[in-house]
Protein backbone atom coordinates (compact mmCIF):
# COMPACT_ATOMS: atom_id res chain seq x y z
CA UNK A 1 0.00 0.00 0.00
CA UNK A 2 1.39 3.34 -0.77
CA UNK A 3 1.72 5.91 1.68
CA UNK A 4 -0.70 9.32 1.21
CA UNK A 5 1.42 12.17 -0.12
CA UNK A 6 0.26 14.61 2.84
CA UNK A 7 1.60 12.03 5.37
CA UNK A 8 4.69 12.01 3.67
CA UNK A 9 5.16 15.70 3.68
CA UNK A 10 3.55 16.01 7.16
CA UNK A 11 1.09 18.74 5.55
CA UNK A 12 -3.05 18.67 6.07
CA UNK A 13 -4.70 18.38 2.53
CA UNK A 14 -5.70 21.97 2.46
CA UNK A 15 -2.40 23.05 3.12
CA UNK A 16 -0.95 25.60 -0.11
CA UNK A 17 2.01 25.84 -2.23
CA UNK A 18 4.55 27.59 0.00
CA UNK A 19 3.42 25.33 3.14
CA UNK A 20 4.28 22.32 0.65
CA UNK A 21 7.41 23.71 -0.47
CA UNK A 22 8.77 24.63 3.64
CA UNK A 23 7.84 21.00 4.39
CA UNK A 24 9.47 19.68 1.41
CA UNK A 25 12.35 21.97 2.20
CA UNK A 26 13.02 20.50 5.76
CA UNK A 27 12.72 16.89 4.90
CA UNK A 28 15.07 17.32 1.99
CA UNK A 29 17.75 19.43 4.29
CA UNK A 30 17.32 15.85 6.32
CA UNK A 31 17.24 13.00 3.69
CA UNK A 32 19.44 14.23 1.17
CA UNK A 33 22.40 12.15 -0.64
CA UNK A 34 24.52 14.23 0.10
CA UNK A 35 24.31 14.44 3.90
CA UNK A 36 23.95 10.85 3.90
CA UNK A 37 25.98 9.00 1.70
CA UNK A 38 25.79 5.37 1.51
CA UNK A 39 22.31 5.87 3.42
CA UNK A 40 19.79 3.77 1.83
CA UNK A 41 17.13 4.79 3.92
CA UNK A 42 17.37 8.20 3.68
CA UNK A 43 18.48 7.67 0.00
CA UNK A 44 14.90 5.57 -0.12
CA UNK A 45 13.06 8.59 2.10
CA UNK A 46 14.24 11.75 -0.09
CA UNK A 47 12.61 9.79 -3.19
CA UNK A 48 9.38 9.34 -1.61
CA UNK A 49 9.17 12.88 -0.52
CA UNK A 50 10.70 14.42 -3.96
CA UNK A 51 7.89 12.69 -5.59
CA UNK A 52 5.35 13.44 -3.17
CA UNK A 53 6.40 17.28 -3.51
CA UNK A 54 6.58 17.00 -7.32
CA UNK A 55 2.89 15.87 -7.30
CA UNK A 56 1.67 18.02 -4.50
CA UNK A 57 3.43 21.10 -6.19
CA UNK A 58 1.78 20.88 -9.66
CA UNK A 59 -1.86 21.87 -9.75
CA UNK A 60 -2.95 19.36 -12.24
CA UNK A 61 -1.17 16.21 -10.79
CA UNK A 62 -2.50 17.34 -7.22
CA UNK A 63 -5.93 17.87 -8.72
CA UNK A 64 -6.23 14.21 -10.18
CA UNK A 65 -4.21 12.87 -6.72
CA UNK A 66 -7.27 14.47 -4.46
CA UNK A 67 -10.50 13.10 -6.68
CA UNK A 68 -8.43 9.24 -7.32
CA UNK A 69 -5.70 9.06 -5.48
CA UNK A 70 -2.57 7.28 -6.75
CA UNK A 71 -4.15 4.93 -9.38
CA UNK A 72 -5.91 7.95 -10.89
CA UNK A 73 -2.25 9.51 -11.28
CA UNK A 74 -1.16 6.14 -13.05
CA UNK A 75 -4.33 6.21 -15.61
CA UNK A 76 -3.24 10.13 -16.14
CA UNK A 77 0.34 8.25 -17.38
CA UNK A 78 2.30 9.33 -14.08
CA UNK A 79 4.37 6.64 -13.19
CA UNK A 80 6.59 8.74 -10.94
CA UNK A 81 10.49 9.67 -11.28
CA UNK A 82 11.89 7.30 -12.91
CA UNK A 83 15.51 8.49 -12.68
CA UNK A 84 17.51 11.39 -10.93
CA UNK A 85 17.05 13.82 -13.94
CA UNK A 86 13.20 13.62 -13.78
CA UNK A 87 13.54 13.37 -10.22
CA UNK A 88 15.68 17.13 -10.33
CA UNK A 89 14.10 18.50 -13.01
CA UNK A 90 12.00 21.81 -11.97
CA UNK A 91 13.31 22.03 -8.60
CA UNK A 92 17.08 23.57 -9.46
CA UNK A 93 16.15 26.89 -7.60
CA UNK A 94 15.08 25.18 -4.44
CA UNK A 95 17.93 23.33 -4.57
CA UNK A 96 20.06 26.17 -4.96
CA UNK A 97 18.52 27.59 -1.70
CA UNK A 98 19.40 24.25 0.27
CA UNK A 99 23.22 23.43 -1.32
CA UNK A 100 24.06 26.36 -3.19
CA UNK A 101 24.31 25.27 -6.38
CA UNK A 102 20.99 23.16 -6.46
CA UNK A 103 20.79 19.26 -8.14
CA UNK A 104 21.77 20.01 -11.73
CA UNK A 105 24.25 22.35 -13.00
CA UNK A 106 23.35 24.39 -16.01
CA UNK A 107 25.41 24.27 -18.70
CA UNK A 108 27.84 27.32 -18.93
CA UNK A 109 27.41 30.33 -21.61
CA UNK A 110 30.62 30.25 -23.84
CA UNK A 111 30.92 34.26 -23.39
CA UNK A 112 33.53 36.51 -23.06
CA UNK A 113 35.67 35.17 -20.45
CA UNK A 114 38.07 37.93 -18.04
CA UNK A 115 41.64 37.45 -17.41
CA UNK A 116 42.88 36.65 -14.07
CA UNK A 117 44.23 38.96 -11.44
CA UNK A 118 47.88 38.74 -10.94
CA UNK A 119 50.07 39.65 -8.07
CA UNK A 120 53.75 41.10 -8.26
CA UNK A 121 56.00 41.38 -5.07
CA UNK A 122 58.56 44.61 -5.06
CA UNK A 123 61.19 45.59 -2.60
CA UNK A 124 61.79 49.30 -1.93
CA UNK A 125 64.47 51.25 0.03
CA UNK A 126 63.64 52.90 3.26
CA UNK A 127 64.02 55.76 2.04
CA UNK A 128 61.43 55.64 -1.55
CA UNK A 129 58.99 54.46 0.55
CA UNK A 130 59.03 58.61 2.45
CA UNK A 131 59.29 60.05 -0.41
CA UNK A 132 57.74 57.63 -3.09
CA UNK A 133 59.02 57.04 -6.53
CA UNK A 134 58.01 56.06 -10.09
CA UNK A 135 59.06 53.19 -11.61
CA UNK A 136 58.83 50.81 -14.82
CA UNK A 137 59.32 47.48 -14.02
CA UNK A 138 58.84 44.46 -16.26
CA UNK A 139 56.54 41.52 -15.35
CA UNK A 140 55.71 38.12 -17.41
CA UNK A 141 52.26 37.31 -18.16
CA UNK A 142 49.66 35.34 -20.41
CA UNK A 143 48.22 38.03 -22.79
CA UNK A 144 45.10 38.05 -25.41
CA UNK A 145 46.25 35.76 -28.30
CA UNK A 146 46.06 38.91 -31.10
CA UNK A 147 46.32 36.48 -34.12
CA UNK A 148 42.75 35.00 -33.30
CA UNK A 149 42.06 37.77 -30.68
CA UNK A 150 41.56 35.27 -27.44
CA UNK A 151 39.29 33.29 -29.41
CA UNK A 152 41.81 29.54 -29.60
CA UNK A 153 40.56 29.07 -33.20
CA UNK A 154 42.88 29.59 -36.51
CA UNK A 155 41.50 32.46 -37.85
CA UNK A 156 38.24 31.76 -39.88
CA UNK A 157 37.19 28.62 -38.21
CA UNK A 158 34.97 28.42 -35.03
CA UNK A 159 35.12 26.28 -31.77
CA UNK A 160 32.86 22.77 -31.85
CA UNK A 161 30.32 21.48 -29.64
CA UNK A 162 32.19 19.34 -27.45
CA UNK A 163 31.33 15.31 -28.20
CA UNK A 164 31.46 14.05 -25.02
CA UNK A 165 29.12 16.38 -22.82
CA UNK A 166 26.88 17.67 -26.25
CA UNK A 167 27.62 20.95 -24.95
CA UNK A 168 26.64 20.85 -21.41
CA UNK A 169 29.87 21.26 -20.07
CA UNK A 170 28.95 18.49 -17.56
CA UNK A 171 29.52 14.63 -17.85
CA UNK A 172 26.77 12.38 -16.10
CA UNK A 173 27.70 8.96 -14.39
CA UNK A 174 25.37 6.64 -12.70
CA UNK A 175 25.96 5.80 -9.04
CA UNK A 176 22.90 3.92 -7.73
CA UNK A 177 19.74 5.41 -8.20
CA UNK A 178 21.27 8.73 -8.69
CA UNK A 179 23.59 10.57 -10.80
CA UNK A 180 26.00 12.54 -10.57
CA UNK A 181 27.38 15.14 -12.53
CA UNK A 182 30.60 16.75 -12.84
CA UNK A 183 33.11 19.05 -15.10
CA UNK A 184 33.68 17.71 -18.46
CA UNK A 185 37.15 16.76 -18.99
CA UNK A 186 37.51 17.34 -22.34
CA UNK A 187 36.12 20.66 -22.60
CA UNK A 188 36.95 21.46 -19.04
CA UNK A 189 33.18 22.54 -18.65
CA UNK A 190 33.01 25.06 -21.39
CA UNK A 191 31.00 23.22 -23.45
CA UNK A 192 32.77 23.89 -26.72
CA UNK A 193 36.20 22.39 -28.16
CA UNK A 194 38.96 24.02 -30.81
CA UNK A 195 39.63 21.78 -33.48
CA UNK A 196 41.70 23.65 -35.67
CA UNK A 197 43.70 25.42 -32.99
CA UNK A 198 45.64 28.87 -33.49
CA UNK A 199 48.88 28.40 -34.37
CA UNK A 200 50.54 31.21 -32.16
CA UNK A 201 48.81 30.31 -29.04
CA UNK A 202 48.29 26.45 -29.45
CA UNK A 203 44.38 26.74 -28.94
CA UNK A 204 44.82 28.63 -25.35
CA UNK A 205 43.60 32.13 -26.87
CA UNK A 206 46.60 32.89 -24.77
CA UNK A 207 50.34 33.94 -25.54
CA UNK A 208 53.04 34.49 -22.87
CA UNK A 209 54.50 38.10 -23.03
CA UNK A 210 56.41 40.33 -21.02
CA UNK A 211 55.31 44.33 -20.31
CA UNK A 212 57.19 46.45 -18.87
CA UNK A 213 54.41 48.81 -16.29
CA UNK A 214 54.85 52.11 -15.06
CA UNK A 215 54.41 52.50 -11.08
CA UNK A 216 53.81 55.42 -9.81
CA UNK A 217 54.22 54.88 -6.00
CA UNK A 218 52.86 57.57 -3.82
CA UNK A 219 54.82 59.06 -0.49
CA UNK A 220 54.63 57.25 3.00
CA UNK A 221 53.66 53.58 1.74
CA UNK A 222 55.04 51.12 4.26
CA UNK A 223 55.06 47.72 3.68
CA UNK A 224 51.93 45.39 2.76
CA UNK A 225 50.54 48.38 0.87
CA UNK A 226 48.74 47.12 -2.53
CA UNK A 227 48.08 48.84 -5.74
CA UNK A 228 45.69 48.08 -8.38
CA UNK A 229 46.49 48.75 -11.40
CA UNK A 230 43.10 47.93 -13.74
CA UNK A 231 43.46 45.45 -16.52
CA UNK A 232 47.15 45.14 -16.56
CA UNK A 233 46.60 41.20 -15.16
CA UNK A 234 46.33 37.67 -17.75
CA UNK A 235 44.54 38.71 -20.68
CA UNK A 236 40.67 37.75 -21.40
CA UNK A 237 39.85 35.42 -24.04
CA UNK A 238 36.92 35.47 -26.71
CA UNK A 239 36.71 39.27 -25.58
CA UNK A 240 36.66 39.32 -22.46
CA UNK A 241 38.65 42.25 -20.33
CA UNK A 242 41.95 41.59 -18.89
CA UNK A 243 41.98 40.98 -15.12
CA UNK A 244 44.24 43.51 -12.83
CA UNK A 245 47.60 43.56 -11.21
CA UNK A 246 47.79 43.75 -7.57
CA UNK A 247 51.77 45.21 -6.81
CA UNK A 248 52.65 44.53 -3.43
CA UNK A 249 55.04 46.82 -1.35
CA UNK A 250 57.61 45.40 0.61
CA UNK A 251 60.02 48.34 2.24
CA UNK A 252 63.86 47.62 3.63
CA UNK A 253 64.72 48.50 7.14
CA UNK A 254 67.19 51.48 7.25
CA UNK A 255 70.42 51.24 9.43
CA UNK A 256 69.49 54.51 11.16
CA UNK A 257 65.73 55.36 10.83
CA UNK A 258 63.11 53.48 12.73
CA UNK A 259 59.42 54.24 11.57
CA UNK A 260 55.96 53.69 13.06
CA UNK A 261 53.56 54.40 10.66
CA UNK A 262 54.42 58.61 10.16
CA UNK A 263 56.57 58.58 13.07
CA UNK A 264 60.27 58.28 12.44
CA UNK A 265 62.44 57.58 15.65
CA UNK A 266 66.04 57.37 15.57
CA UNK A 267 69.21 57.22 18.27
CA UNK A 268 71.46 59.85 18.67
CA UNK A 269 74.59 59.72 20.13
CA UNK A 270 76.44 62.93 21.88
CA UNK A 271 79.30 63.22 24.12
CA UNK A 272 79.68 63.42 27.70
CA UNK A 273 80.54 67.05 27.33
CA UNK A 274 78.25 67.79 25.27
CA UNK A 275 75.42 65.93 27.50
CA UNK A 276 76.99 67.74 30.55
CA UNK A 277 77.53 71.32 29.07
CA UNK A 278 74.24 71.75 26.86
CA UNK A 279 75.05 72.32 23.34
CA UNK A 280 73.58 72.39 19.61
CA UNK A 281 73.53 69.47 17.17
CA UNK A 282 73.15 68.83 13.31
CA UNK A 283 70.74 65.95 14.02
CA UNK A 284 70.08 63.77 10.02
CA UNK A 285 66.40 63.48 9.14
CA UNK A 286 64.60 61.98 6.14
CA UNK A 287 64.15 65.61 4.69
CA UNK A 288 68.03 66.41 5.71
CA UNK A 289 69.48 68.12 8.32
CA UNK A 290 67.96 70.22 11.17
CA UNK A 291 69.43 71.87 13.86
CA UNK A 292 68.65 70.36 17.67
CA UNK A 293 69.24 72.09 20.92
CA UNK A 294 70.43 69.76 24.03
CA UNK A 295 69.81 70.89 27.10
CA UNK A 296 72.46 70.64 29.72
CA UNK A 297 72.57 68.22 31.97
CA UNK A 298 70.68 65.97 29.64
CA UNK A 299 70.54 62.27 30.48
CA UNK A 300 70.75 58.60 28.26
CA UNK A 301 67.45 57.87 27.10
CA UNK A 302 66.04 61.39 26.79
CA UNK A 303 63.54 62.38 24.18
CA UNK A 304 63.43 65.22 21.54
CA UNK A 305 60.23 65.73 19.20
CA UNK A 306 61.10 67.63 16.04
CA UNK A 307 57.86 68.88 14.51
CA UNK A 308 57.00 67.56 10.85
CA UNK A 309 60.29 65.65 10.43
CA UNK A 310 58.28 62.34 9.89
CA UNK A 311 56.86 59.81 7.17
CA UNK A 312 54.13 62.16 4.65
CA UNK A 313 50.40 61.24 5.12
CA UNK A 314 49.12 59.62 2.04
CA UNK A 315 46.04 61.69 2.55
CA UNK A 316 48.09 64.53 1.79
CA UNK A 317 47.37 65.45 5.57
CA UNK A 318 50.65 66.67 6.30
CA UNK A 319 53.28 64.95 7.92
CA UNK A 320 54.23 62.92 11.35
CA UNK A 321 56.88 63.83 13.66
CA UNK A 322 60.22 62.57 14.45
CA UNK A 323 61.52 61.81 17.97
CA UNK A 324 64.97 61.60 18.90
CA UNK A 325 66.43 59.75 21.87
CA UNK A 326 69.92 60.40 22.98
CA UNK A 327 72.63 57.99 23.47
CA UNK A 328 75.47 59.52 26.15
CA UNK A 329 78.69 57.89 24.64
CA UNK A 330 80.85 57.20 27.77
CA UNK A 331 84.79 58.21 26.54
CA UNK A 332 87.08 54.89 26.30
CA UNK A 333 90.77 54.29 25.75
CA UNK A 334 91.56 57.56 27.55
CA UNK A 335 95.32 58.67 27.66
CA UNK A 336 97.00 59.96 31.04
CA UNK A 337 96.16 63.46 31.02
CA UNK A 338 92.41 62.75 30.07
CA UNK A 339 92.21 60.27 33.20
CA UNK A 340 93.79 62.80 35.55
CA UNK A 341 91.41 65.77 34.37
CA UNK A 342 88.26 63.43 35.15
CA UNK A 343 89.73 62.38 38.44
CA UNK A 344 89.79 66.06 39.46
CA UNK A 345 86.81 66.33 38.18
CA UNK A 346 85.70 63.97 39.51
CA UNK A 347 87.44 65.38 43.33
CA UNK A 348 85.19 69.03 42.59
CA UNK A 349 82.36 67.05 42.31
CA UNK A 350 82.64 65.05 45.44
CA UNK A 351 83.98 68.39 47.25
CA UNK A 352 80.66 70.39 46.35
CA UNK A 353 78.54 67.52 47.15
CA UNK A 354 77.10 66.87 43.73
CA UNK A 355 77.67 63.02 44.44
CA UNK A 356 75.46 63.55 47.11
CA UNK A 357 71.99 62.33 45.48
CA UNK A 358 73.94 58.89 44.31
CA UNK A 359 75.05 58.16 47.75
CA UNK A 360 72.08 58.65 49.54
CA UNK A 361 70.05 56.44 47.01
CA UNK A 362 72.77 53.55 47.46
CA UNK A 363 72.77 54.30 51.21
CA UNK A 364 69.19 53.60 51.91
CA UNK A 365 69.67 50.55 49.20
CA UNK A 366 72.06 48.95 51.15
CA UNK A 367 69.89 49.85 54.45
CA UNK A 368 67.03 47.64 53.17
CA UNK A 369 69.36 45.07 52.05
CA UNK A 370 71.16 44.92 55.41
CA UNK A 371 67.96 44.63 57.66
CA UNK A 372 66.51 42.52 55.45
CA UNK A 373 69.24 40.23 56.50
CA UNK A 374 69.20 40.73 60.10
CA UNK A 375 65.66 40.13 60.12
CA UNK A 376 66.29 36.49 57.84
CA UNK A 377 69.10 35.07 60.94
CA UNK A 378 67.10 35.81 63.78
Amino acid sequence: MQTCYYEVLSVSKSADGAIIKKAYRKLAMKFHPDRNPDDKEAEASFKQCTEAYEVLSDLQKRKIYDAYGHEGLKNSGYQGPSNSDDMFSGLGDLFGDLFGGGGRRRPQRNGPQPGNDLRYDIEITFMEAVHGLAKEVEINRRDTCWTCEGSGCRPGHKRTTCPSCNGRGQVIRSQGFFQVSSTCPQCHGEGEIVTDPCKDCNGSGLVEKNKKVSLKIPAGVDTGAQMRLRGEGEGGRRGGQSGDLYVVIHVKEHDFFKRDRQTIFCEFPVSMVQAALGCKVEVPTIHGKKAMPIPAGSQTGERFTLKREGVPSLRGAGRGNMIVQLQVKTPTNLCDEQKNILKDFDALCQKNGQHQESEGFFSKLFNEVLGKKDKDTK
